[in-house]
């Protein structure tokens, strides 16, 4: 992990007709630092990242990636919204997994891996589809290149997604409650590829209710409550100390939240 910050978040306001679902949010994420955003359901938490990938149009304040201002420019001493093209390229340095996969449904595994790479990055098919065999493999689904989303579980297409996701090797990656749509049982796997990214050195923002998750793999929390950043620092801190009421009450009712044990292959 280095200083520079790869993601900067300046001061963003949020609303959706009289609510305010984000209200002066700053946040900086360093290269390669695993950054996760935890909190009650409608604090922020989603819409947040859905700012920084530019799903939602800001308000007020600015989005910065490595230094770039993201679906701005400068023009003549304001501001001008980018076209469609501009905003789609500055996306494609970033990769989202969403709660509900959004697999394409009529593609194969393997192609919905690779498609990306291709259409939009400009890689060779046979590169992509080498490098997305790879992912499969570390994932755990190598035998289900060939098969369509809707013969896999849903764990099994949440980690099809994220080797999606890391298959345009993104300069960050978001995740928006990753395991909120699955069976319980089928958490653990999915938790498990996440964890390999983050031991990888992947730049990560992770929105999550996983705790135990949060406190083994997090170098830094963030505690979010009425679209605001409540408190921010290492879970070794926050999870202990914690120095809001708010943060308590909320951490009170995760009191039996344990570090989740390592069992899956480190993901590159």
């Amino acid at each position: 992990m280095t200083g520079q910050p790869a993601l900067r978040v300046l001061g963003v306001r949020k609303t959706f007709g009289d609510h305010a679902a984000l209200d002066d949010v700053s946040l900086d994420v360093r290269e390669g630092e695993v950054v996760v955003v935890i909190g009650p359901s409608g604090s922020g938490k989603s819409t947040l990242i859905r700012c920084v990938h530019q799903l939602e149009a800001i308000d007020a304040g600015a989005v910065y990636l490595d230094g770039e201002l993201l679906g701005y420019e400068r023009h003549r001493g304001g501001l001008r919204a980018l076209g469609e093209r501009r905003v789609a390229a500055q996306r494609s340095r970033m990769s989202m997994v969403f709660q509900q996969f959004n697999l394409i449904p009529h593609f194969t595994v393997l192609r919905n891996i690779t498609e990306a790479p291709v259409r939009v990055h400009g890689r060779a098919r046979a590169d992509a589809e080498s490098e997305a065999m790879e992912l499969l493999e570390r994932v755990g689904l190598a035998d289900r290149a060939q098969h369509y989303p809707r013969q896999l579980s849903g764990g099994q297409q949440q980690r099809v997604a994220i080797a999606r996701a890391v298959a345009t090797k993104p300069r960050i990656t978001l995740f928006d409650e990753p395991t909120s749509a699955l069976d319980p049982e089928l958490v653990e796997d999915v938790l498990g590829v996440m964890r390999g990214l983050a031991a990888d050195g992947m730049t990560m923002v992770v929105v999550t209710h996983e705790m135990a998750f949060a406190r083994e793999v997090a170098d830094r929390c963030v505690f979010m409550e009425a679209g605001r950043v409540v408190e921010s620092g290492p879970p070794s801190e926050l999870f202990t100390a914690p120095r809001s009421a708010r943060l308590r009450s909320f951490l009170a009712r995760h009191h039996n939240a344990q570090p989740v044990p390592s069992t899956v292959e480190s993901v590159s």
